[in-house]
């Protein structure tokens, strides 16, 4: 008998849920996109990302996904043929790497894995290694949603530092950024970039870049530049050209609508808030998987990111457990995509997302685990509970 009917709860690693107030704010008609009220609005937008990304560095906005934004750091900063060292961690910076083959780069990737953070001293032995700087890029992902794994950015700066290397560090935050901490001028970062689907809690389609004096340097003679993605004309005095042409006038109600709800309840808070939801999906994790069966992907608790928590199903298919909490609960949760599909779950707890959103999904998943026989240990829900009841 299915219990789905009523609210249902998108928890899925991106796109996230959108807020109400974001899909109001964009049921507006379109207006003039060369003066008036548009132009604050693209003004709020570029402010309320350096708030974001904790920079004074310039910031761009793409009508692109994610992958836009990987091509706008590349081709804004870098020359034909220059080497780039992708930092595997999952899936999503070593297909920063690959794509930018496409862009006549020379690609090199820092071996890693699919359970374990980047490891900064193989950062640093490598460049070490590189005495001719032949590599001008660094390219990691702070959260990887396939693996779950959390990048320690600070400890990956000291790294680089510690080798006097003087490549450009690229750091993408699309499933970090307005979830978990991130600081780019405090921590050195060159070059960040993010998308509007997942903590920002805005539709797909927008993507943004932040610059710092570095990557602004490197501008200047990279001849990878393109017209739709070309800082210089981005920064002209005529309003379209921070969009290189019409602007995308709903999304950026929408995303301006977003950035209020955050500020409205606080970076920190937000943080915070992402970090007790994450704690309590762990903690029930850890029960169930007393039963034998599930297991974390990122075996180092240390580095299992606050935005999604990707769990394995030992020789067991995931996708009936999947099946039924959206059929029968009303829950959809995130299947493992990359190296690890159809191996286990992937359970989001990012961007518009609050206590009864998360233990709702838990009570769900373990209902799940229940009525289809799944090994586990009961009493994940309960831990969840007093995870949270310990931190208020």
């Amino acid at each position: 008998m299915p219990l789905r009917y009523g609210k249902e709860f998108l928890m899925i690693p991106g796109p996230t849920n959108v807020p109400e107030e974001v899909l109001r704010a964009m049921h507006r008609p379109a207006i003039d996109i060369y003066e008036g009220p548009l132009l604050e609005t693209t003004d709020a937008c570029l402010s309320g990302l350096k708030q974001l990304f904790r920079t004074e560095g310039k910031t761009y906005i793409y009508a692109a996904n994610g992958h836009g934004a990987w091509d706008a750091a590349l081709t804004n900063t870098l020359n034909r043929g220059d080497k780039i060292l992708a930092l595997h961690s999952g899936l999503f910076a070593a297909g920063w790497g690959e794509a930018s083959k496409l862009l006549d780069l020379s690609v090199e990737v820092l071996p890693g894995t699919w359970r374990a953070a980047v490891d900064p001293d193989k950062l640093e032995a490598r460049l070490k290694e590189d005495s001719g700087h032949e590599i001008k890029a660094i390219l990691v992902v702070q959260v990887d949603t396939a693996s779950g794994v959390w990048n320690d950015i600070q400890a990956l700066r000291k790294a680089i530092d510690a080798a006097q290397h003087p490549a450009l560090f690229m750091v993408d935050t699309i499933a970090s950024l307005g979830c978990i901490p991130f600081e780019m001028d405090e921590w050195g970062i060159d070059v960040a970039l993010t998308g509007s689907q997942k903590g920002l809690m805005s539709p797909p389609g927008l993507s943004f870049v932040a610059a710092g004096p570095k990557a602004d340097k490197a501008h200047e003679t990279a001849n990878l530049r393109t017209n739709y993605f070309d800082w210089t004309f981005r920064q002209g005095s005529v309003h379209y050209q921070k969009y290189c042409g019409t602007p995308p006038e709903h999304l950026l109600f929408g995303f301006r609508k977003a950035l209020d709800l955050v500020f409205d309840e606080g970076l920190e808070q937000v943080w915070n808030r992402h970090t007790l939801l994450a704690d309590a999906t762990r903690a029930a994790v850890c029960q169930w998987a007393k039963g034998g069966v599930l297991e974390f992907n990122i075996e180092d608790p240390r580095h299992r990111s606050d935005s999604v928590t990707v769990v394995r199903l030992k020789d067991t298919d995931p996708e009936p457990l999947r099946d039924f909490t959206k059929e029968v609960c009303g829950v959809t949760i995130g299947g493992t995509i990359g190296e690890l599909s159809n191996e286990g779950i992937r359970i989001a707890h990012m961007g518009h997302v609050n206590a009864v959103m998360t233990l709702g999904t838990l009570s769900a998943i373990e209902l799940g685990l229940a009525k289809l026989d799944i090994p586990h240990e009961k009493g994940g829900v309960q831990a969840a509970i007093d995870t949270l009841a310990g931190a208020l």
